[in-house]
C-alpha cells in the first residue's frame, strides 16, 4: 500500500446517508456518530502511569502464580486529542485484562478527568499475562462465597485508576497543537503464528500456544495472522509527538513464575523511548486471541531477546518509512451491539454458582466468578461498544476481548483506502471471541476462558462494518 496515495471518497447525499442510518438501526446496532467541525486545530495531551501491582497480588486472574518480584515496571500510556469537540481519551495498559465494571471504572473516571464520556474512552489491555487481570464483580463474588481463589485487589486497582487519572489531569496543562498524523508500517520477521497448525497425523490442532515444544508447531506454517506491524503518530509540523505501534500477537515469551514483566513488546517499546526520549511511544496488541509466538519461541531467555529484537526491529523500520499527512476532521462513531453469553452445560448461571464451592482449585472458582460478572452485565441488558477514532487517513478501532486475527484482518478490508490500526483487548469481559470455523473445528482454547455464545462473527462483523462504513 502507498501510504502517500489516498484516494477521495465521495460524500453521500442525505437520502443514502439517511438509508445507511435506517438499515443500520433495522439490524438492531445502535450507532453514535458525530463529525467534529475543523475550524480549530486539534490539540494533544500525552501521559503515563506506573501500573505495577504489588508483591502477592493475583496474575492472570487468579490462574498463575502471583507477583514474586518485578523484573520490569508496568505502564498506562495514553493521549487526550482536545479541541472544537469533546474530548477523545485512548489508554493502553500493560495489564492481563480490564473486564466488565473494573472496564467502566476506568472510563469513567478517564473520563472525569479529561471531561468527557465514558463513550469516549477507549481503554485497552497489551493482555501479558504475569499482570493483573481487572474485574471487581467477580473478586465481590468470591468474597461472597468465602472462595479461596482471588481475581484482583479492589483498593490496588481504585487507587491505580486514580493514579492513572491524576496522570492525565497533569497532561491536559500541557497541549501541543496537531498539525499532522504520520503513517507508518513494517513487516514483523519470526514473531507470530496461529495456533492453529496441523498435526503429524494430519488432524488440526489449536496447541501452538505462547511457547511451544511441538517440533510441528514450529514445523508448520504461520498460518492466519497480520504480519504488518502498524505505527500512528502525531505531529506538530516536523516535529514528532507521540508514535503508537500495534501488532496482532499474544505478548509472552514465558510467564507463570511470579516474575511482572511488560514481556517481549513492552521492552521493544521501552528501547524505542530511549532513542526518541521526546516522543511517548504507547504499544497495543492487535486482535490476537488466536495469535501466538509459538512457532518461533522455546519460553527461552534467549527466544525473548530474540523476540525483542525483531520487536524493535519493527518499530524502528515503521518509524523510518513514516510519510506525514495533515490531519483530517477528527470524527468519532460508536456502535453499541450485544454478543450472547454462553449457557452450555458449565455456563449456566447454576453451573457457574456451583463451581464457586465445589471447584478445588482456586482458579476453576475464579474462572466461575468472571463468568457470572459477565452474566450479570448481560443479564442487566449491558452493551458493548465498538468505538472509531477517525483522523482523516487514519482510523483507530478497539475491539472487545481477545477477538480473532480474523476481525483485525476484515477491519482493514472494509478501508482498503485507509490505515486502520485495530487495537484488540477493549472490554474483555467476553474472553476470546471467535470465528464460527473456529468453534466448528472444536477449537480446545474454547473449553474456558470463552463466555460468549456461538454466533458472534456475524454480530461483530455487522458491528465492524457499521463503524467503518458508515458516515460521520
Amino acid at each position: 500500500m502507498n501510504l502517500d496515495d489516498r484516494r477521495e471518497r465521495p460524500a453521500l447525499s442525505r437520502r443514502e446517508a439517511l438509508g445507511s442510518l435506517a438499515a443500520l438501526l433495522g439490524s438492531g446496532l445502535a450507532l453514535e456518530a458525530r463529525a467534529d467541525p475543523g475550524d480549530e486545530k486539534a490539540r494533544l495531551a500525552t501521559f503515563e502511569a506506573d501500573v505495577t501491582p504489588p508483591l502477592g497480588h493475583a496474575c492472570m486472574g487468579g490462574g498463575i502464580a502471583p507477583v514474586k518480584r518485578v523484573d520490569d515496571p508496568l505502564f498506562a500510556k495514553g493521549f487526550v486529542l482536545t479541541g472544537p469537540f469533546r474530548p477523545i481519551v485512548v489508554v493502553v495498559v500493560d495489564w492481563c485484562e480490564i473486564r466488565n465494571d473494573a472496564h467502566s471504572r476506568w472510563r469513567s473516571a478517564l473520563a472525569e478527568a479529561a471531561g468527557t464520556d465514558p463513550a469516549r474512552v477507549l481503554v485497552a489491555s497489551v493482555h501479558q499475562h504475569d499482570a493483573p487481570v481487572a474485574d471487581l464483580d467477580a473478586e465481590r463474588i468470591l468474597h461472597a462465597h468465602k472462595a479461596a481463589g482471588s481475581v484482583c485487589d479492589l483498593a490496588f486497582h481504585e487507587q491505580t485508576v486514580q493514579r492513572v487519572a491524576d496522570a492525565l489531569r497533569q497532561g491536559l496543562r500541557t497541549t501541543k497543537a496537531v498539525s499532522h498524523v504520520g503513517l507508518g508500517q513494517a513487516k514483523v520477521e519470526r514473531v507470530a503464528s496461529n495456533r492453529r497448525f496441523l498435526t503429524v497425523d494430519g488432524k488440526v490442532s489449536f496447541s501452538r500456544t505462547s511457547a511451544s515444544h511441538d517440533p510441528r508447531a514450529h514445523e508448520q506454517p504461520e498460518g492466519t495472522i497480520d504480519p504488518w506491524l502498524k505505527t500512528l503518530s502525531f505531529w506538530d509540523g516536523d516535529r514528532p509527538l507521540l508514535a503508537m505501534s500495534v501488532y496482532a500477537t499474544h505478548p509472552m515469551s514465558y510467564y507463570g513464575q511470579g516474575a511482572v514483566s511488560s514481556d517481549f513488546v513492552g521492552l521493544a517499546r521501552q528501547r524505542r523511548q530511549k532513542e526518541e526520549p521526546d516522543v511517548l511511544q504507547i504499544y497495543a496488541s492487535g486482535c490476537s486471541g488466536n495469535v501466538t509466538a509459538g512457532k518461533y519461541n522455546e519460553g527461552t531467555v534467549e527466544d525473548k531477546s530474540a523476540l525483542t529484537d525483531r520487536m524493535h526491529s519493527a518499530m524502528t523500520r515503521a518509524w523510518e518509512a513514516t510519510r506525514r499527512q495533515p490531519i483530517g476532521t477528527v470524527g468519532f462513531r460508536s456502535v453499541s451491539f450485544r454478543l450472547e453469553p454462553r449457557d452450555d452445560p458449565g455456563f449456566t448461571v447454576e453451573d457457574l454458582t456451583k463451581r464457586l464451592t465445589t471447584d478445588p482449585k482456586p482458579f476453576g472458582q475464579c474462572l466461575a466468578a468472571l463468568g457470572l460478572s459477565w452474566r450479570k452485565r448481560c443479564d442487566a441488558g449491558a452493551k458493548l461498544d465498538l468505538p472509531v477514532l477517525d483522523l482523516g487517513p487514519a482510523q483507530v478501532v478497539l475491539l472487545p476481548g481477545e477477538s480473532y486475527i480474523e476481525y483485525q484482518l476484515l477491519a482493514q478490508r472494509l478501508r482498503p483506502d485507509s490505515f486502520v490500526l485495530t487495537l484488540g483487548y477493549g472490554e474483555c469481559a467476553t474472553g476470546y471471541v471467535p470465528t464460527e470455523k473456529a468453534v466448528n473445528e472444536n477449537d480446545t482454547n474454547l473449553h474456558d476462558w470463552c463466555w460468549v455464545a456461538p454466533g458472534a462473527e456475524q454480530v461483530m462483523t455487522d458491528a465492524l462494518t457499521a463503524a467503518l462504513k458508515s458516515p460521520a
